[in-house]
């Protein structure tokens, strides 16, 4: 497979800072702030810290589902953090201790609740305004099965089919290789689901598909890491039946462009405070008030 010799761990791992490929400047073995910086906070009770990965969609797309019902205690401001460095501020890690985006403020209380982790955040949501978790046992039980199956699915796509399909210094075969069966097998597994219920839980949209669809959903129309022909992504077809679906959807159309930096001005909201932002703040409008 390979020309290189073989690897052969020592017997005390030390760190290599040269190693880390293109992240090598924000990786490093150990966790805490590198430096002090204060978060900013807006006027709404919650408050966004995050940057428009598929982990910090799953937030902001539950938080614009939660205002398209009704919930006008789901009005959020929406922080852009940067994973270049911001993560590690002494703000950030006060809320978020393990450094990642989403992290999320609910100051709506007489004390201030973190909540960190994607997963958390959307729970959390669902329990505080009534919505998007099924309610018979059975269904609700459904919802966080497939919740936490993209939980414990995603780091294997990301940081690791993603990681060393995409990113890593140097190609190695046997990394790929691995990380893409394991992928395809996640694809497959939520395919066959997909083709007995029309949403994960066998209800209605839920938590679950608001977690599922910015990483499969994704990587299903070819946006995670020009993989889609590679992978062979259209036999998946009822997970593109249902990506298309979910797609439609206007909160999803909103929540997706929040604190994205990257692609099409148009499809750039870098801060959300006001649901007029999207109107008035993406950064095609913000070029055009800045030529005239």
């Amino acid at each position: 497979m390979t020309d290189a010799p073989a690897y052969e761990p020592p017997k005390v791992w030390t760190w290599n800072k040269e190693s880390g490929g293109r992240f090598a400047n924000i990786n490093r073995p150990i966790a805490g702030p590198t430096h002090e910086k204060e978060l900013p906070v807006g006027r709404h009770p919650l408050q966004l810290y995050s940057l428009a990965t598929p982990n910090g969609q799953k937030a902001t797309i539950m938080l614009e589902e939660l205002l398209a019902l009704g919930h006008s205690g789901a009005e959020y401001d929406a922080w852009l953090i940067k994973i270049d460095g911001d993560q590690f501020g002494s703000g950030f890690v006060a809320v978020n201790p393990n450094s990642k985006i989403p992290a999320l403020m609910d100051r709506s209380g007489p004390e201030p609740i973190r909540v960190f982790e994607s997963g958390s955040i959307l729970l959390y949501l669902a329990e505080k305004f009534g919505a998007l978790l099924p309610t018979d046992r059975k269904t609700r039980t459904e919802c966080l099965n497939w919740l936490f199956w993209q939980m414990g699915s995603a780091p294997y796509l990301g940081g690791g089919f993603g990681h060393f399909y995409a990113y890593a210094p140097t190609k190695i075969e046997y990394a790929i290789d691995r990380f893409a069966m394991e992928v395809k097998r996640q694809l497959d597994v939520l395919d066959r689901r997909l083709a007995e219920v029309e949403y994960l839980s066998g209800g209605e949209y839920s938590i679950a598909d608001i977690a599922v669809w910015p990483w499969y959903g994704g990587l299903a129309k070819g946006l995670l890491y020009g993989s889609g022909e590679f992978l062979s992504v259209q036999e998946y077809k009822n997970v593109l039946r249902w990506t298309d679906q979910i797609a439609k959807r206007p909160a999803v159309k909103r929540g997706r462009i929040v604190n994205r930096i990257s692609g099409d001005p148009a499809s750039q909201l870098h801060e959300r405070h006001d649901a007029s932002d999207f109107e008035t703040r993406t950064q095609d409008k913000i070029g055009q008030a800045a030529a005239s």
